[in-house]
C-alpha cells in the first residue's frame, strides 16, 4: 500500500499547485517527449520485439516519431484548455440566509488499468495533472518498457517544477498489482479500466472501489434505404480501415435490403485494405464474384457482436429500419453507432432511438475520440450512464462539493 499512500499524499499537494504552473509542466512534458523521442522509441522497440506483428494489439503498442509528435501536440492542447476546477456549478441563497455553492473539485487519486497502449500513459498523466488528480497507472506487461520510459520522463519534469513526482505513479506490470489496486480502498477514489471486454469485466467484478467502465467498442453503421452511396463508401471505409485496433473502428455494416445492389460498390474500397467480409446470405449472394473470393466468408452468429480489432467486418441485411434498430440493440456495446441516410426524419429517429454514448448521422464512428471532440485528450470512453458517458476528459474526471456559507444560523 506504500505506493498508494504516496500517490494520495501527492494528490493533496497537487491541489495546492496553481494553474499556471500546471500548464508550464504540461508544455515541458510535451517538449521532453519530442526531445527524448529516440529513448522512448528504443524502449518501445523492446516491447514490440516481444509481440507478433500479426497481433491486433501490435498497432496499439507501436510508437513512431509521428505518433509521439501527435501526443506532444495533444498535451500542449490540454495546457491551453480552461481549468475544470473551482467552477461554480450552482449558487443560491436560502430564505434563512445560508449561501450555497456547488463547486467542481478533483476526485483525488484516479487509477487506470490499461493494456498495450503506451500513449495512454501520456494522455492520462496530462489530463489528471490538469484536473488536479494524482494518477496510479497499471499498464500491461506488453508495454512495460515503454511505460517505464514515459513515466520516468514525466516524473523528472514534475521534480524540476517542484511538484511531488508521486502524482504520477506506475505500478509493476503484474496481476498482483492489479488486485492490490482494485482493493485500494481509502487510497484510490476511482478506477477506470481501458482495454478488452475481459479486462473490463474482471475489474467490474473484483473492484471494491468505484469503477467507470470504458467498454469494448462494437460499432455499427446502418446504410439506410435513403443513404448516399458516395458518402457511404467513404464513411464505411474510414470507420473500418483508419485504425483497425482501436475501439471506435467499425465492426458491422447493416444494409437495407433495397440497397443490396449497391453493396459491391459500397464495399469496394475495403478490398484495397484486404478487409475480410463476413456476410449473411443475402449479402454474400451479391458480393460473390464482386469482391475478392479470398476475403469473402459466410457469416456465423458469432460474427455479430464481435469486436474484431482487425481487418474484418460483418455485414447484416435488414428489411426495415426497425429491424436495423433491433440488431443494434441486440449486439451494440453502446459505444458508437452511425447511420448513412439523406432522410432527415430517419436520421432524427436514429438519434432518438439508438442507445449509445455517441450517435452519428452521415459520419464515421472513427471520430469518437477526445482529441477529435476538442477535449484535448481522453482518459477513456465511458459506455455506462452514471457520472460520465462518451469521451472522458477534464470535466468528466472532476466531481463537486457543496460549500455552505452562514452567519450563525441554526436549524430548528
Amino acid at each position: 500500500m506504500n505506493l498508494f499512500q504516496q500517490a494520495q499524499d501527492a494528490s493533496i499537494q497537487l491541489a495546492q499547485v496553481n494553474k499556471d504552473t500546471i500548464n508550464q509542466v504540461l508544455n515541458a512534458i510535451a517538449d521532453a517527449a519530442i526531445a527524448h523521442t529516440d529513448e522512448i522509441l528504443a524502449a518501445n522497440a523492446k516491447d514490440l520485439a516481444l509481440m507478433s506483428p500479426d497481433n491486433p494489439l501490435y498497432d496499439r503498442l507501436k510508437l513512431t516519431s509521428e505518433r509521439i509528435a501527435g501526443i506532444a501536440e495533444d498535451t500542449r492542447h490540454v495546457a491551453t484548455l480552461p481549468s475544470p476546477l473551482g467552477k461554480v456549478l450552482k449558487h443560491y441563497t436560502l430564505p434563512n440566509g445560508l449561501e450555497l455553492s456547488r463547486i467542481s473539485v478533483p476526485f483525488g487519486v484516479i487509477g487506470i488499468i490499461y493494456e498495450a497502449r503506451p500513449n495512454v500513459t501520456f494522455d492520462v498523466a496530462s489530463l489528471c495533472l490538469k484536473s488536479g488528480n494524482a494518477c496510479v497507472l497499471k499498464g500491461g506487461k506488453d508495454a512495460d518498457n515503454s511505460n517505464q520510459a514515459i513515466v520516468k520522463l514525466i516524473k523528472a519534469i514534475l521534480q524540476q517544477n517542484g511538484i511531488n513526482p508521486d502524482a504520477v505513479t506506475l505500478l509493476p506490470a503484474t496481476h498482483e498489482a492489479t488486485t492490490e489496486m482494485l482493493h485500494a480502498n481509502g487510497f484510490i477514489d476511482l478506477v477506470i479500466p481501458r482495454g478488452s471486454s475481459r479486462l473490463i469485466q474482471y475489474v467490474r467484478e473484483n473492484a471494491t472501489i468505484p469503477v467507470i467502465e470504458t467498454g469494448a467498442g462494437i460499432c455499427h453503421c446502418y446504410f439506410d434505404e435513403y443513404g448516399d452511396l458516395e458518402k457511404g463508401k467513404a464513411i464505411v471505409n474510414n470507420a473500418k480501415t483508419r485504425r483497425v485496433s482501436v475501439c471506435n473502428a467499425l465492426d458491422c455494416l447493416i444494409v437495407h435490403a433495397e440497397r443490396l445492389p449497391d453493396l459491391p460498390a459500397l464495399c469496394a474500397p475495403l478490398a484495397a485494405s484486404s478487409v475480410t467480409i463476413y456476410a449473411d446470405e443475402p449479402a454474400y449472394a451479391l458480393l460473390e464474384g464482386n469482391y475478392p473470393s479470398t476475403l469473402l466468408c459466410r457469416a456465423t452468429d458469432e460474427c455479430f457482436g464481435t469486436e474484431f480489432l482487425d481487418y474484418k467486418i460483418a455485414v447484416k441485411t435488414v428489411c426495415t429500419f426497425d429491424e436495423a434498430l433491433a440488431h443494434i440493440r441486440r449486439y451494440s456495446s453502446r459505444h458508437s453507432e452511425s447511420i448513412v441516410t439523406e432522410d432527415s426524419i430517419r436520421a432524427e429517429q436514429f438519434i432518438r432511438q439508438v442507445d449509445a454514448a455517441c450517435v452519428y448521422t452521415n459520419a464515421p464512428t472513427s471520430f469518437t475520440d477526445g482529441a477529435q471532440f476538442g477535449l484535448g485528450a481522453e482518459i477513456g470512453i465511458s459506455t455506462q450512464k452514471l457520472h460520465a458517458r462518451g469521451p472522458m476528459a477534464l470535466e468528466e474526471i472532476t466531481t463537486y462539493k457543496w460549500v455552505i456559507r452562514g452567519n450563525g444560523q441554526v436549524r430548528k
